[in-house]
């Protein structure tokens, strides 16, 4: 596996942890979303993408967050629902895509934390435009281009 792109938006208030977003490519054709890069204690560090994990509400199912002590729909207090404190810290979030190895999340947290840090000196720049939006066409060499639009032309014909 190879990182062939790295896209990365550099957050503008500097009084929170979150340094920025960024997007990775994988080999020229695999694209992650909304990795995070946050200043932690020892320095940065990359956070996968994730989503919030949510339980229902059992008068009227709707989801809402595992520490929501109401339903945000009908109300419903929700506490009384719950067995006692949960075993350890609750897990509120879980990723959607991660290294499974340590060799590969080293890999990966030195690649983005790299290019982080030239997206930064960039900024310094006058004239710097972020390129983190510019997902599109121009992902596709003359060759590869090429071969989808000849594809198109022959599937419609």
């Amino acid at each position: 596996m190879n990182i062939t792109e790295v896209r990365v938006k550099l957050v503008e208030d500097g009084q929170e942890r979150l340094l920025a977003f960024c997007s990775i490519t994988l080999d020229d054709s695999f694209v992650i979303r909304d990795l995070k890069i946050i200043q932690g204690d020892t320095g940065p560090f990359v956070a996968m993408p994730s989503r919030k994990l949510t339980d229902r509400c059992p008068d009227c199912s709707n989801k809402n967050g595992l520490r929501s002590n109401f339903c945000e729909q009908c109300g419903t207090d929700l506490r009384r629902f719950r067995s006692g404190s949960p075993q350890g810290r609750l897990k509120l979030y879980a990723d959607i895509a991660h290294p499974i190895t340590a060799d590969c999340r080293k890999f990966l947290e030195s690649t983005v934390i790299a290019a982080y840090e030239r997206e930064v000196e960039e900024a310094k720049k006058p004239g710097y435009v972020c390129r983190y939006e510019d997902y599109g066409e121009e992902l596709f060499t003359g060759a590869r281009r090429n071969g989808r639009q000849a594809a198109k032309s022959t599937a419609s014909t």
